[in-house]
């Protein structure tokens, strides 16, 4: 019953709410290195709990990596802990110093699997929208359905324009869209109405749409690649991992029963990644070094990592930074970096 910023605050990139007041405050992982980087013991905090880690943004492997570095070095009180429902748990806990691992069973209802194979010719777009016609014929509620990208998005919005149930909405859900759009994609479909809503991963986690039962799993996604060859960053459209596929299948248990149709052969599944690849492996790594630069660590490799930063990475980012003159011969900060 209160506003943001009273008892629960939040802070993100251009915005943020808080007061004296503020308990609990809730941060996107950048804004929280940035926090760590600027204020090394975290004063007037006593525990960072860090959910969805299985994400394994550069960000949140960085920001863990600080807090580490901050309760070893400034802050033995400070408590940490880590979290997601597909955890790499022996992990994270050997990370943490051998850390005590929590489980919790929570509360979902059941989900039934189902498969349908896509054909290798036929276009993602096009196999997303025939089951999408056909899920909603047979069963009742409304779906999400995961796609790789904004492009596969409008293409299977375009097939399924005027071919759906009058009561029937269709609603983007992706990065790029404005808050509004998002909030839309978000909200239960009104009274007697269903709704299809065509998401990324961003609706993988932390998500739940009122009214989903189904959930269709197009069975990709689109990561960036950095390439140190070039100096260039590209999106690469790759299978998603098993972690991924479970969290996007237990969004169709959030609210009632629900099913999971995934676009592949059952015995597929057995060949997926364990775990979405740790961004920190395939990133641009010149934002990550100037903020250790700031940090005053001038080798990330010293920092308690989960998957350490690869070391070609590093050389190109060092190199692209000193060209800048962001770093001097030392690695150190120049005030040209600490502008950036």
């Amino acid at each position: 019953g209160e506003e943001p910023g009273e008892t629960v605050g939040y802070a993100m990139r251009m915005e943020r709410r808080l007061s004296p007041r503020t308990r609990i405050l809730v941060v996107t992982e950048g804004v929280l290195a940035r926090m760590i980087v600027e204020d090394p013991e975290l004063s007037g905090i006593s525990a960072v709990l860090f959910d969805e880690f299985h994400e394994r943004s550069l960000d949140g492997d960085f920001a863990l990596a600080l807090a580490l570095d901050a309760q070893a070095a400034l802050r033995p009180d400070l408590r940490l802990l880590v979290m997601s429902a597909t955890l790499d748990g022996a992990r994270v806990a050997s990370l943490l110093g051998d850390a005590p691992v929590i489980e919790s069973e929570g509360r979902s209802f059941p989900v039934e699997t189902r498969y349908r194979e896509r054909p290798a010719q036929e276009p993602i777009e096009d196999a997303m929208a025939r089951a999408i016609r056909e899920v909603l014929a047979e069963e009742e509620g409304s779906v999400l359905a995961f796609l790789p990208g904004q492009r596969e998005i409008e293409r299977t919005a375009e097939r399924l324009a005027d071919r759906l149930p009058k009561d029937v909405d269709i609603t983007p859900l992706y990065g790029g869209l404005e808050g509004k759009a998002q909030d839309a994609a978000i909200r239960p479909p009104a009274t007697g109405r269903r709704k299809v809503v065509l998401a990324t991963a961003i609706a993988e986690t932390s998500v739940t749409i009122d009214g989903v039962r189904v959930v269709i799993d197009s069975g990709l996604s689109r990561l960036p690649k950095f390439e140190p060859a070039t100096g260039l960053t590209r999106l690469e459209t790759v299978r998603v991992s098993r972690a991924s596929a479970d969290q996007r299948a237990g969004r169709a248990g959030r609210t009632a029963p629900g099913i999971a149709l995934r676009l592949w052969r059952a015995e597929q599944t057995a060949a997926l990644p364990a775990f979405t690849p740790p961004e920190i492996l395939d990133a641009d790594l010149s934002g990550l070094l100037l903020d250790c630069a700031a940090f005053g660590v001038a080798d990330p490799a010293s920092l308690a990592f989960l998957d350490p930063p690869p070391p070609a990475a590093l050389a190109e980012a060092r190199a692209l930074l000193a060209r800048l003159g962001a770093l001097d011969g030392t690695g150190r900060l120049t005030p040209e970096g600490a502008a950036m």
